[in-house]
């Protein structure tokens, strides 16, 4: 670890916490909301774009895919020259896309806009690594966790939008008022964050983040298009194939570098995988539920247990839920300086395995109410808690990759969940196409199932104790290879 030149620790202490933490906070809601917006929005894009289904897919996959590649990328890149600056330049494509976005009227480039937008993944692995140089070592739990809960925040908040925009303005509306939340950030960034002083030296493994990069595009690729495609077609199995292939080369070559992108030997972490794995199986519910949730209240009332909600009306069953995480991100910080982190990743992932259990068996609106506001406050605990976990298991100079990591995994986990709820739905019609109220309980009864092996996880995370040790650990044989190397 070592200090930049013309900044100092005091200069650092010397910023406004308040002030940075609100910053992060205003560029990651737009990242956020970029993420869900466009959800409901699918069908109208696909009517004012004349295209397909397949197609108008890509608005979301392109999104997805640019976030998960860039993300341990930046947050690596952050670690290295100054997260201020890489902050910026990720908050400055945000909003280039974004405004790429609102003015074009074709499919080809609303799918470029996309992809650029997807620069601002970096913006959250960043943002703990910022909080955790900047912010008084008593606040650094809180900023974390209020930081992490934006993603389900967002999330919920952009369904819920999405309605009266698109009834009250015309789609590219989606992305002029995130233009002007991000546009503000960017300037307040520059502005108002100091640059850290810390840096982990080294240089980036370009060929780790090239096969990075490939495996993850082939896997999500797979995952998103599994269901246009069928999931025992040559294409998926060849590209899950393909992904397994790049995925192990990309172990091999991280594992044999000096300056590995991803250090291996962190990822082993038990503080670090188990948190990953809990990651994976809660993003697998938390983004079911914003798909299931709004399907389920707009199925029509001719099919005996719909509602016929508008899409305005359905995202109104999601506020409980993004009121719940906007209230329980905080107190989950709280919670991890009291008790820590451990504690309220284990109380959520049981409170949102509770909730898809209710909406298993859901046949009344308060009863979809209930079960929102569930899933929101286990989200808003598990999501606060997994960051804090992860920046506590591994070196300061290690935060930006490893976050980010943890920040892919959760968006893997929600891909997957989106494909297997899009598959049971699809796999059981009535006569008018819609999905049976049989097939909606398979599908939650598979939320709870995974949602049940996250509690496992959860349950499998080390103390903090255990965390800290590992993390010095690693600290001490990075440092001994460096030393060895400078010999």
């Amino acid at each position: 670890m070592q200090v930049a030149h013309g900044a100092s620790p005091q200069a650092a202490s010397a910023s406004r916490p308040g002030l940075v933490l609100g910053v992060l906070a205003l560029g990651g809601s737009a990242y956020a909301l970029l993420q869900s917006l466009v959800v409901p929005a699918l069908p109208v894009l696909q009517h004012d774009l004349h295209t397909s289904t397949s197609g108008v897919a890509w608005v979301f996959t392109s999104y997805l895919l640019a976030a998960s590649v860039v993300t341990p990328i930046a947050g690596r890149l952050g670690d290295m020259f100054g997260k201020k600056r890489v902050l910026v330049i990720a908050l400055s494509g945000l909003a280039a896309g974004s405004l790429l976005a609102a003015l074009v009227t074709s499919l080809p480039l609303l799918i470029v806009a996309r992809t650029i937008q997807g620069l601002g993944g970096a913006i959250f692995p960043l943002a703990f690594g910022i909080i955790r140089d900047e912010l008084p070592r008593e606040r650094v739990a809180g900023g974390i966790a209020l930081v992490s809960g934006l993603l389900g925040i967002g999330g919920g908040l952009g369904i819920v939008l999405a309605g009266p925009i698109l009834q009250h303005l015309s789609y590219h509306w989606l992305f002029w008022i995130p233009l002007a939340v991000t546009t503000v950030a960017t300037v307040a960034a520059v502005v108002f964050i100091p640059e850290s002083p810390l840096r982990a030296p080294g240089s980036v493994h370009w060929l780790g983040g090239l096969l990075l990069s490939a495996w993850l595009v082939a896997l999500l690729v797979a995952v998103s298009e599994g269901t246009t495609w069928h999931w025992g077609s040559a294409k998926t199995i060849g590209l899950f194939v393909l992904s397994g292939l790049l995925a192990a080369a990309w172990v091999k070559a991280e594992s044999r570098s000096r300056h590995p992108l991803v250090d291996m030997k962190m990822m082993r972490l038990s503080g670090v995988w188990t948190t990953n794995a809990a990651a994976l199986l809660l993003g697998f519910g938390m983004y079911s539920a914003f798909v299931l949730i709004p399907q389920f209240v707009q199925t029509p009332t001719s099919t005996g247990y719909g509602f016929g909600a508008s899409v305005t009306q359905s995202g109104l069953f999601l506020v409980p839920t993004t009121i719940a995480i906007l209230i329980t991100s905080p107190i989950g910080g709280r919670l991890s300086n009291l008790v820590g982190s451990k504690v309220p990743l284990v109380l959520g992932s049981i409170l949102t395995t509770i909730g898809f259990v209710v909406l298993a068996v859901a046949g009344s609106r308060w009863e979809i109410y209930l079960a929102a506001a569930l899933v929101g406050i286990g989200v808003g605990f598990a999501f606060a808690s997994m960051a804090n976990l992860i920046v506590e298991a591994v070196p300061p100079g290690q935060t930006g990759v490893a976050t980010g990591m943890n920040t892919i995994v959760r968006t893997i986990g929600g891909a997957i969940g989106a494909e297997v709820a899009a598959t049971v739905l699809g796999a059981h019609l009535l006569a008018n196409g819609e999905p049976t109220k049989h097939a909606y309980t398979i599908t939650f009864s598979i939320c709870v199932a995974v949602l049940l092996a996250g509690v496992l996880a959860a349950l499998a995370v080390p103390g903090r104790t255990r965390r800290q040790a590992d993390s010095r650990t690693l600290l001490e044989r990075a440092s001994a290879r460096t030393s060895r190397e400078a010999a």
